[in-house]
Order: C-alpha cells, then sequence, then structure tokens
C-alpha cells in the first residue's frame, strides 16, 4: 500500500487517498501531539484510533451507512477505510439539501438512540452515495447516553446550518428535526432539544433563530 495523496490537514490527523486491494480508499493517521509525554501520547492516539474503528462498526451495526473499515494499526494509529464517492452534502442545494438534512437527521437520531455522539456534525462530514447519506470521521465520537452531551451534537448542526447555508436555515433545521424525531421519538428528543436550548441560553453561544 502506498500514500497517493493528502486530502486533508487536520489537527487531530491526516487523510490519505490511498488503495487497497486495487480499490480507492482512505487512510487516516493520527498524529503525534509533541506537547505530550511521548509514552501517554502513544496511549491516547491508540485509545483513540480502536475507538474510532469500533464506533464505525458499532453505527453500521444498526443500520447506519458508514464506510467499511479494512485495516486497523495500533502501532502506527491508523485506520484504513473504504473511500466513498459521492457528494458532500456542504456543496448539495435547494431541494437536494433540504432532503440530505432530513437524512442527517435520521442518522443523529440513530446515533443517539443507541448511545454515540458523534462529536463533529457538520454538512462536511456526510456524503450523498446515490440516493443513501454516509456518515465519514468518527475522530471525536463518543459513547455516551448523557442528555447534554446529545445536545451538544445537535447544538453544532444548528450552528453550522446557520454559517454555512444561513439561506436555507429556515428549511434545513425543521427538515433535519423531522428526521431525527422519527428515528429518536418524541419524548427523548424533546428532552434533548430542550438541553440545546439551555446551553443557547447560558451565552456561550449567539441564539440561532
Amino acid at each position: 500500500m502506498m500514500l497517493v495523496k493528502l486530502l486533508k490537514k487536520g489537527a487531530e490527523g491526516d487523510i490519505y487517498l490511498t488503495k487497497y486491494d486495487g480499490k480507492p480508499a482512505i487512510l487516516k493517521t493520527r498524529k503525534k501531539k509533541s506537547y505530550r509525554n511521548p509514552e501517554l501520547d502513544s496511549k491516547i492516539r491508540r485509545q483513540r484510533t480502536i475507538r474510532e474503528a469500533s464506533i464505525i462498526a458499532e453505527a453500521k451495526s444498526f443500520g447506519v451507512l458508514t464506510p467499511i473499515v479494512y485495516q486497523v494499526n495500533q502501532n502506527d494509529c491508523t485506520i484504513l477505510m473504504q473511500h466513498i464517492k459521492g457528494e458532500p452534502v456542504w456543496g448539495l442545494k435547494g431541494a437536494r439539501l433540504v432532503r440530505a438534512c432530513r437524512e442527517i437527521g435520521k442518522i443523529t437520531g440513530l446515533l443517539h438512540k443507541n448511545g454515540i455522539m458523534h462529536g463533529d456534525l457538520t454538512t462536511s462530514n456526510f456524503i450523498m452515495d446515490g440516493n443513501r447519506v454516509c456518515t465519514i470521521d468518527f475522530g471525536l465520537a463518543q459513547r455516551t447516553g448523557k442528555t447534554e452531551d446529545l445536545a451538544v451534537d445537535l447544538r453544532l448542526f444548528k450552528e453550522i446550518l446557520s454559517s454555512a447555508h444561513v439561506e436555507m436555515m429556515k428549511k434545513l433545521w425543521p427538515s433535519f428535526l423531522s428526521g431525527y424525531k422519527s428515528a429518536l421519538g418524541s419524548d427523548r428528543s424533546r428532552k434533548i432539544l430542550n438541553y440545546v436550548s439551555i446551553i443557547e441560553s447560558r451565552g456561550r453561544y449567539a441564539q440561532v433563530v
């Protein structure tokens, strides 16, 4: 296997386009952090690599479309996975974007129903694969059932819509919520959304209408 092209440099890791078994694949590498003790840094990167790969597989098991994980290397803290072809949701327009947001709502509801917080809910981390939406980048994902944690997921997505897709915010957020409630149920959704309001009222974020 050889690295072909650097696709993205991030604070947490770098994403490369490579090949696996003759097919395009993605290699995610977790960077060493020089400010941490080397042994601690190695332990943290290994743990996070294993957690990310296992959450990707777990999400797939209850119906969320995610990349197939081919290999996990604990020694160099890398994950080799399927390359998803398609269009990033952030680039969609009009009715396609509205439909995609409803699907993202369903996906988020499924994750939350099964105790997973994605941690980086942005329209950049969802890809239209045919008529389905694939979820990528679980690098910040956590297993949690805490209402506040799940509310943070929703608050981030709401904030992204209000900045990157402000002209369609009034259609996109209700569409997302419709999908979310359909997957999670009204009662649980209401509790989490109430906590979104609490977060906003604390003044940490600007209120989004």
